[in-house]
């Protein structure tokens, strides 16, 4: 189910996780509301706060390391499952593809692709704690020169935790967008490459239950899913 951490993409696996502990140090280190509960010994939110970090951390290694839905390679040779795609990058078949992030060195798929989301809405709440901890650290100065002498570090690590927070936020609105219309990233983007939608209406989604149900499948609804079976109780021909 999960892969070798030391294989394929282990020194970005290893630069995310050194730069997460990094800036927690840092926002611990400087004159934050963190360092100063710390120090007057309420520990409630630093402790919650290094808790969210440790389990974004978690979530970032099991979406990485998890099989996102490799088909085997003697079904490979066989027709592919609807809905699954060959990954250029991991060189495997992949069930319910929905694209390859770099982020994770890993592919997202049918059994992962629930855990990214998760993943990017802990991270969002990480990253939007982070830059109001660093905002309190700020102290000021009479002039310009000595304020950047004092806060530069702080400056350098809010402007990074705003610029990623802007980033997962939008993955995560395009990733919940999608989701509620149960149609993946490939499927956004290469629809009239696919065989079995490029003849459909430009507003036609064969896969389409309404934004509660595909949501409720989406996130509640665990185990494989004939793709085959949905399609055409719609009607559809893939040809």
């Amino acid at each position: 189910m999960f892969k070798n951490v030391f294989g394929s993409g282990f020194l970005v696996r290893t630069a995310h996780v050194v730069l997460t502990w990094i800036i927690t140090l840092i926002l611990f280190l400087y004159d934050t509301e963190l360092r100063k509960q710390e120090e007057t010994g309420q520990i409630l939110q630093p402790v919650l706060f290094v808790l969210l970090v440790l389990v974004s951390v978690l979530l970032y290694f099991a979406v990485s390391l998890m099989d996102p839905g490799f088909i085997l390679s003697e079904d490979s040779d066989l027709q592919q499952p609807m809905r699954s795609k060959h990954c250029q990058a991991c060189q495997r078949c992949v069930r319910r593809y929905d694209h390859h992030c770099p982020w994770i060195e890993n592919c997202v798929g049918e059994r992962n692709h629930r855990w990214f989301v998760v993943y990017l809405a802990v991270q969002l709440l990480v990253l939007l704690w982070g830059l109001h901890i660093t905002w309190t650290g700020f102290s000021p100065a009479p002039s310009w020169p000595p304020w950047l002498r004092s806060n530069g570090v702080l400056l350098a690590v809010g402007a990074l935790l705003a610029l990623l927070a802007l980033v997962v936020l939008l993955l995560l609105g395009s990733h919940l967008y999608l989701v509620s219309m149960n149609v993946t990233t490939w499927e956004f983007m290469s629809r009239h490459r696919i065989s079995y939608l490029k003849h459909c209406g430009a507003d036609d989604n064969p896969f389409d239950r309404g934004a509660a149900r595909n949501l409720w499948g989406f996130f509640c609804e665990w185990g494989g899913v004939a793709w085959e079976q949905a399609y055409f109780r719609e009607g559809n021909d893939p040809v």
